[in-house]
């Protein structure tokens, strides 16, 4: 398979992720707790596809909830568009990224444990196929920052940055913090913000003319 057949692939992916979610919101707000047929037949999705993307009822209705903190993240992001600074962009991003992940972290602790148990439950793959085991909001939101950086990076340089970043930043991040390192919420926040500072400085290194 191509580079560009593997992109076209990551892209449908997302998209029919989009759909399936798009649909349960729409009977959420109709009244309903879907099941995950039910998305499926909203969707025009088959059941079989539904179901790789949400396994159970419970991690639907999980991702449902976590969909609505869209409205919390992206009307923070700057629009990624023309000569936008990368490094402004990025440090709002992951500021916006990483207060939703507090307002919502028992919610992200949920779906963390459902897409473990789903990974250790073995589901099965094609060998070889990459498909993320919960939502890709994140990567897109980051990807999205650091579109006006894009064309000055290597594809293999611009996704070790998107993977470096996702790693660091979101619900993991703030589990490691406090469930390992025993921070309190403001050293956690405090922590985040060195994140942020350490990401720009990078960028900055990797593309010099930006600073």
């Amino acid at each position: 398979m191509t580079a560009s057949q593997e992109q076209g692939r990551v892209l449908q992916k997302r998209r029919t992720r989009r759909a399936l979610l798009a649909a349960a919101v729409a009977l959420s707000k109709a009244g309903q707790a879907p099941t995950v047929p039910e998305v499926a037949e909203a969707a025009e999705v088959s059941r079989r596809t539904a179901y790789r993307y949400f396994p159970s009822q419970e991690q639907l209705l999980t991702e449902l909830n976590l969909e609505q903190t869209r409205s919390d993240i992206e009307p923070s992001l700057p629009q990624a568009t023309g000569n936008r600074d990368p490094v402004s962009a990025l440090t709002q991003a992951i500021e916006a990224i990483q207060s939703s992940a507090f307002q919502n972290e028992a919610l992200l602790r949920a779906l963390i444990r459902l897409s473990m148990e789903q990974r250790l439950g073995g589901q099965r793959k094609r060998p070889g196929a990459r498909q993320p085991v919960r939502g890709i909001r994140r990567v897109e939101w980051i990807e999205a920052a650091l579109a006006p950086a894009r064309k000055r990076l290597t594809k293999r340089r611009f996704e070790r940055l998107v993977s470096a970043i996702a790693m660091c930043i979101g619900a993991e991040a703030i589990i490691v913090l406090r469930d390992i390192r025993a921070l309190s919420k403001e050293e956690v926040i405090e922590t985040c913000e060195r994140v942020r500072e350490t990401f720009a400085e990078l960028l900055r290194r990797v593309i010099p003319k930006l600073s």
